[in-house]
């Protein structure tokens, strides 16, 4: 049965929206959190183990120095409290991925306490999240139900475990409650999401792709009737791996509770889980507080001592902040506000950078990876940097047409084969035998022909009216295979019509 909702823009008037979230970030050390075993995507399942990932009786777990490295760095990035100690607790709870049947992570003494992110948003407004910690954990194994429709347990005959994911390290990223968003909740969450994987990428400490479970977040959402009432029953929504279905899950969520609230229900504290098939939540268990899990330190680890010294050494070591980045990049590229939220938005800000090192214009590298290579792209359903194309080919191109080997029309015919695989532009150009007109004699034959075969297109030429002119490059174009440069056939026209 459907659950009935509540118009978006009504909810957000009668209901202000608190919403929280949980961040979970996939390291990408080269080991586990707490043992040697490797790490790699889409490994054999249950091949990437040892007795402590498999949580074997007598196994004993080692702190992974690099995982603790990257924490801190997140933690700086993240204006967070870096605590000169911190410990690590068994959080206890029973599910079939969870091999130890308690997972290690930290409680009330993380490495990086309290901090904020400062998220830009379409507009440009900047609102702050407010942060309450960012503690490392071990991440728990992937269970997989056969048999269920998309691979949810309802319906499944069987599930099986992969525990390749058990003891991968994770930092939790926890927000304090996000308060003040208004109808603008959504949006502030898609922006606060992709600032983060952006900060992770830049740190290199995460690949943060999160259709591969880099990256993922579990959504608070809860509402009351105005901003001076205590917080309301929240509900969790576990695991949700995309951008727009974090938006689409707060938005759902206040229109669901809205109509609850509105007709003088209650809402029930519970995990939920985002269906993307649908567009919806649906209700998952009762949610457990933090005294459920019965957290204790755990007794094979330490206490971890970070010294301000090695914090240093650390803030020290620290790139450029993509926010900084991108205003600098804006400044030097000559793009404007829109211009850059349109490069960021396509995520095509480090494929532009690198092509513009490579001799491009910052025009030229914007035109080919927004324009014929984001379609091609969102064609084939792929990132951009999942193309057949790398930045020096777009260099390349960009070079051939300023050196006039290649018009714009051959210049995308080029892409095209180097897209299937036909080797670099230059193969290109050398196998098809693409070369641009430039014999003086053979356009001016072009040219003349084609304003003898229109002399009414060369009347209104004559008269001023230019909009005409692109029969006549038309013409000559179909004349020599798209081989003419469009800007010499216009200076051979003007110059024949003034004669």
């Amino acid at each position: 049965m459907a659950e009935q909702l509540m118009k978006y823009s009504e909810a957000v008037k009668k209901f202000d929206p608190v919403i929280g979230l949980e961040t979970h970030v996939e390291l990408s050390t080269n080991t586990k959190l707490f043992c040697p075993a490797p790490i790699s995507f889409g490994a054999e399942p249950n091949t990437e183990l040892t007795p402590v990932s498999l949580g074997l009786p007598g196994s004993l777990p080692v702190i992974n120095e690099a995982a603790v490295d990257y924490a801190i760095k997140l933690g700086l990035a993240l204006h967070c409290q870096i605590n000169e100690w911190s410990q690590f607790s068994r959080k206890n709870y029973f599910y079939p991925d969870m091999p130890r049947d308690y997972q290690i992570s930290q409680y009330d003494k993380p490495t990086n306490g309290e901090g904020y992110l400062d998220v830009e948003l379409e507009d440009g407004t900047v609102f702050r999240v407010p942060i309450e910690r960012a503690h490392i954990e071990d991440d728990a194994g992937k269970n997989t139900h056969v048999g269920g429709a998309d691979g949810r347990i309802e319906g499944a005959d069987h599930s099986l475990v992969d525990y390749n994911r058990a003891g991968v390290p994770l930092i939790e990223i926890v927000t304090k409650p996000i308060e003040g968003a208004g109808d603008r909740a959504p949006e502030i969450a898609g922006a606060y999401m992709r600032a983060i994987r952006d900060i992770v990428r830049a740190l290199n400490i995460s690949h943060a792709r999160m259709e591969q479970g880099n990256m993922r977040a579990d959504v608070n959402v809860s509402l009351r009737r105005n901003p001076s009432d205590p917080f309301g029953t929240r509900s969790e929504t576990k695991n949700v791996n995309s951008f727009r279905g974090i938006e689409r899950t707060i938005q759902y969520e206040i229109r669901r509770q809205a109509a609850i609230l509105d007709k003088g229900g209650e809402i029930l504290q519970e995990t939920r889980h985002w269906d993307e098939a649908s567009q919806a939540t649906a209700g998952g268990r009762v949610k457990s507080d933090a005294d459920d899990y019965r957290y204790f330190p755990d007794p094979d680890l330490v206490m971890l001592h970070i010294t301000p010294e090695h914090v240093d050494e650390i803030r020290k070591q620290m790139p450029e902040m993509p926010r900084e980045r991108r205003n600098r990049l804006k400044g030097e590229w000559n793009f404007s506000d829109i211009e850059m939220r349109d490069v960021v938005n396509a995520d095509a800000l480090d494929l532009i950078e690198e092509t513009v090192k490579l001799g491009a214009t910052p025009a030229g590298a914007k035109k080919w990876w927004l324009g014929e290579l984001s379609r091609e792209a969102n064609a084939k359903g792929v990132a951009l940097e999942e193309l057949d194309i790398t930045p020096q080919a777009v260099a390349d191109v960009e070079r051939l047409i300023a050196e006039g080997k290649l018009n714009d029309k051959l210049a995308k015919q080029t892409v095209a084969f180097v897209l299937k695989g036909e080797g670099t532009p230059e193969q290109v150009v050398e196998a098809h035998g693409f070369k641009v007109v430039s014999d003086d004699g053979a356009l001016q034959a072009a040219v003349q022909e084609a304003l003898d075969a229109n002399p009414d297109v060369v009347e209104k030429l004559k008269g001023g009216n230019m909009k005409p002119m692109g029969a006549i490059i038309g013409a000559v174009m179909r004349a020599t295979k798209g081989q003419a440069d469009a800007k010499a056939v216009t200076k051979i026209v003007m110059e024949k019509i003034k004669g």
